[in-house]
């Protein structure tokens, strides 16, 4: 669980960070790049800026959160116990962290801190927050616009439209959910490979 908690405290000193020193839509550039800039601009709802059902929509989105980490935390103590590959424990690890790192958005920064806006950084502890328990905006931050072009003029429908990518906007607590995923994707891989070898070796055993 150590994992966890590391990925947890370094997301909220991030989210911190930003949240009192940038103002919504402050950006700089990472060492100069173009390419990675610290972007502030402050999700409402689900991943990309989605978001359902108002108030209501956001309280029902982070009470499954909080559910779906507590399923986490026991089928993560479960795998523990049965001593899992370390990579299926890692994913879970990575993936429960950034959930408890969003969370806690949710949960917290509504009645922590003030409204951030284009015209003010927010600060804590000043006033009665900007929103209800469960009902806090998520801080994201990072920002990679690997391309940042224009359609060529003679393409149907997009010529002379800008073209970005990526042109998502995501914190720290999302990335380890990201990489969480995707290290499941590899040890399922992984497992079925070592599934079908070991069938392969039993057939060979026999004949």
């Amino acid at each position: 669980m150590a994992i966890v908690f590391v990925i947890v405290l370094i997301d909220q000193i991030i989210k911190i960070y930003i949240k009192t020193h940038f103002r919504i839509g402050d950006e700089i550039l990472v060492c100069g790049q173009d390419w990675f800039r610290i972007h502030f601009i402050e999700n409402k709802g689900m991943a990309f800026g989605m978001a359902f059902g108002g108030m209501t929509g956001k309280v029902l989105l982070t009470s499954f959160r909080i559910i779906f980490s507590v399923v986490i935390v026991f089928y993560l103590n479960s795998l523990v116990k049965k001593n899992t590959n370390k990579l299926t424990i890692y994913a879970f690890s990575l993936i429960l962290a950034g959930a408890l790192g969003n969370i806690i958005d949710s949960l917290f920064y509504g009645i922590i801190f003030s409204e951030s806006t284009p015209f003010a950084i927010a600060s804590a502890f000043q006033g009665n927050g900007y929103a209800p328990v469960f009902c806090g905006k998520v801080v994201d931050m990072f920002y990679f616009p690997l391309i940042d072009t224009v359609w060529p003029d003679w393409m149907p429908f997009v010529g002379g439209n800008k073209f970005r990518f990526f042109n998502a906007i995501f914190n720290f607590a999302d990335a380890s959910i990201t990489i969480g995923v995707c290290l499941l994707v590899i040890s399922a891989f992984v497992r079925e490979k070592q599934i079908k070898k070991d069938n392969e070796f039993e057939q060979n055993e026999t004949n």
